[in-house]
């Protein structure tokens, strides 16, 4: 299996400081996976061409199996990843987003300003989730039975 984690941050793109959400996804997915898949590793700024071109090369030229983003999910004018994967999305699946919100606001009243979303391109599953290594480590393990089984189907029998 091969996965992709893209980080989306102006700032850590940047260099002004570290990438920490991207190895949090890649610590929760290396251990969930046997064998242990095969990860490609993406930083770039908030740029909805960028991240759409990104996340369009991944699935159409890489073709990963799966894609997990991280950041840019807010409100903030320059969060615009789910629209970035909007752009390049054939069928969305809210319900990753409404799952990640309900694990969330028991915790952060404030999760339910998140936008994040999902879907799929052609064999490719993308998972939107925020930017914080915290909530990846709450939201990620819950949706793990779901991205399983999407991939299932993506893949045929």
């Amino acid at each position: 299996m091969k996965i992709a984690r893209v980080t989306l941050s102006d700032r850590a793109s940047a260099g002004i400081y570290p990438d920490l959400s991207g190895p949090e996804i890649e610590r929760i997915l290396t251990a969930s996976f046997d064998p242990a898949p095969t990860l490609v590793a993406r930083l770039i700024p908030d740029d909805r061409a960028v991240i759409a071109e990104t996340l369009r090369t991944l699935c159409d030229t890489d073709h990963c199996d799966l894609i997990v983003t991280t950041g840019g999910t807010g409100p903030a004018p320059r969060d615009v990843t789910p629209e970035a994967t909007r752009d390049i999305l054939e069928r969305e699946l809210p319900g990753f987003g409404e799952a990640m919100r309900a694990v969330s606001f028991a915790k952060v009243p404030t999760a339910i300003l998140s936008r994040a979303t999902a879907g799929t391109r052609g064999r490719t599953l993308i998972v939107n989730l925020p930017g914080n290594p915290r909530a990846i480590g709450e939201c990620l393990p819950p949706l793990l039975p779901a991205i399983r089984e999407c991939l299932k189907h993506l893949h045929g029998p």
